[in-house]
C-alpha cells in the first residue's frame, strides 16, 4: 500500500504546490468577473472543438484556428486573463512532467 500513501502525499503535494495555488486564484478571479469567465469559456470551447476536429480529420481548419487565435490575442491584453493562461500553463507543465517520471519509471512494460 506505500504506492497508494505515496499517491496520496503527491496529490496533497500538488494542491500545496504554488502552481496549483495560483491557478486555482486566478480562475477564482475570472469567476468573479462574468464577462471575462463567459469569453475564457468560449475560447476553451473553441480550442477543445478545434482540437477534437483535428484529431478526427487529421488537418486544421485554418478560419477556426485563426478565430481562435483571434480570440486569444483579445484575451491576453486584458491582465486577469493573461495571468490566468500564464498560470494555467505552468500547472500543466508540472503536471506533464509528474506524468513523464511516472512513464518513464513503468516504460519497460509499456
Amino acid at each position: 500500500m506505500k504506492v497508494y500513501d505515496t499517491a496520496n502525499q503527491l496529490a496533497e503535494e500538488i494542491k500545496n504546490s504554488e502552481e496549483y495555488v495560483t491557478y486555482k486564484t486566478t480562475r477564482e478571479i475570472i469567476n468573479l468577473k462574468p464577462d471575462l469567465k463567459e469569453k475564457l469559456k468560449q475560447f476553451e470551447e473553441m480550442r477543445y472543438k478545434l482540437q477534437i476536429e483535428m484529431m478526427q480529420s487529421g488537418k486544421e481548419d485554418s478560419d477556426k484556428s485563426k478565430e481562435l487565435q483571434n480570440l486569444y490575442a483579445e484575451l491576453i491584453e486584458i491582465d486577469e486573463a493573461k495571468k490566468y493562461f500564464e498560470a494555467e500553463l505552468k500547472f500543466n507543465v508540472m503536471l506533464a512532467d509528474v506524468n513523464k517520471i511516472i512513464g518513464n519509471a513503468v516504460k519497460d512494460l509499456m
